[in-house]
């Protein structure tokens, strides 16, 4: 276990990816369901295919950002290094709006509402959960250099 694993919320134990695999499985089993019943929204294949792609640049973007200054991925870990350029001078949780905008993508794709709310579900868990508790941890570990960055970068766009 690490240092902040003990101290943060039963939720913060799930990984996000984790959660957003587990979103997309029961929206996938929920609109199967529901088509039975009721059609979808417009498909949108080609856009949902470019918007999960962004997604998926972005997020490994951000991956190799943080593999190539040595410091752990995982939101209950001890941060070694506040990044603040490339892709993080844009938004500071590049990765978790990687994810939302894949999330997006399979939406627009398959035009199902339940895969519209899995990736509402997702942005609304990682900013309430996730997002609060890594930034008062930036704060504890880089003081005012991640207050300085936190007024200059949005945490989403």
């Amino acid at each position: 276990m690490n240092e902040y694993a003990e101290t943060c919320p039963r939720m913060l134990r799930y990984r996000p990816p984790r959660i957003a695999v587990a979103l997309l499985v029961g929206a996938a089993i929920a609109h199967a369901l529901l088509s039975l019943v009721i059609s979808g929204l417009p498909q949108a294949p080609v856009a949902g295919a470019i918007v999960a792609l962004l997604g998926c640049v972005i997020m490994l973007r951000a991956w190799w950002l943080f593999r190539r200054c040595a410091t752990p991925i995982c939101p209950t870990a001890a941060t070694t290094t506040l990044i603040t350029g490339d892709i993080y001078g844009l938004t500071r949780n590049p990765m978790y709006l990687g994810i939302v905008l894949m999330l997006t993508g399979v939406a627009l794709a398959a035009g199902g509402v339940a895969f519209y709310l899995a990736a509402l579900a997702f942005y609304l868990i990682i900013d309430a959960v996730f997002c609060p508790f890594e930034e008062e941890k930036l704060r504890r570990t880089f003081g005012t250099r991640f207050t300085d960055y936190q007024a200059r970068v949005r945490r989403w766009l």
